[in-house]
């Protein structure tokens, strides 16, 4: 069996059962376990996979599920979420309780917390799905209508649920930010996501740096409302001199992503500007 052959059966393995223990891959592989740990690592580094102990959980895309298909990871836009993404995973602790709303940035953060023992509430049905088959996680979905671009919940139901609801963190994403705030397209879940800010003691935007300068339609809030801000470290200078000067805001730097080493590890570093 040649490895991508043999990579694409443990891809379809792991993902008609969600998680899969290392014994079960290489009883159904018939190869050592050291093959299954490369095999697994080339596949965690496309996000189709994420390992844990003993085991694997699926990550990649699920064909009921259309949003936020796995992008290329040859893709630039791509490599800065999922840099952000890891950068955010590090301010998580296990037993959080935590809220995610929906996009692509967001979807891959939840993609790093696959196998963690959580408290997940979201409106997200890409990041409900992803979770859904992870019995570390204890999972709350919101309800209303549904925006079918995006694949999330908002409106008044979703809004009157979140009153009863309170979180540590609430991990948002946006469309834009300028030195007003921070902006996304939709009114209806620009009010959403106000709600989960104020069911949150902590607000964490994650943003690609290519979201820096621009608006949208609606104002999500200002500055004074964000705790951390968690960007790729492609930020334009001026904009990595000018926040922690002049809000009151932590901001983040996820520091890109490098080729694998030896050992199939990708090195990953942040640092934080204030």
């Amino acid at each position: 069996m040649s490895s991508a052959t043999r990579r694409a059966r443990l891809r379809e393995l792991i993902r008609q059962h969600g998680f899969v223990s290392l014994p079960d891959l290489r009883e159904a592989t018939g190869v050592s376990e050291s093959t299954i740990r490369r095999d697994l690592e080339s596949l965690e580094e496309t996000g189709e996979a994420k390992r844990t102990h003993g085991g694997v959980f699926f990550t990649g895309p699920v064909s009921t599920i259309r949003q936020f298909q796995r992008g290329n990871p040859n893709d630039g836009a791509w490599d800065k979420k999922r840099s952000i993404a890891l950068a955010a995973a590090s301010l998580v602790n296990d037993h959080d309780t935590l809220l995610l709303d929906g996009g692509s940035t967001t979807y891959e953060l939840a993609k790093q917390l696959v196998g963690r023992p959580l408290q997940i509430v979201t409106n997200s049905l890409p990041v409900a799905n992803l979770f859904s088959a992870n019995d570390s996680v204890d999972l709350v979905i919101l309800g209303g209508a549904i925006h079918n671009r995006t694949g999330v919940t908002h409106g008044p139901y979703t809004d009157q649920m979140l009153e009863a609801i309170n979180v540590q963190k609430a991990f948002l994403s946006v469309a834009g930010v300028n030195e007003r705030g921070f902006y996304n397209s939709n009114m209806l879940l620009v009010e959403t996501e106000r709600c989960m800010m104020r069911a949150a003691d902590r607000t964490i935007i994650v943003a690609d740096s290519t979201k820096f300068g621009r608006s949208s339609l609606a104002r999500m809030c200002d500055w004074s409302q964000v705790d951390t801000l968690v960007v790729d470290d492609s930020l334009e200078q001026a904009w990595k001199d000018r926040i922690p000067q002049q809000w009151d805001t932590h901001l983040i730097l996820a520091s890109p992503m490098v080729p694998p080493t030896q050992d199939g590890e990708s090195i990953h570093k942040s640092s934080i500007e204030k």
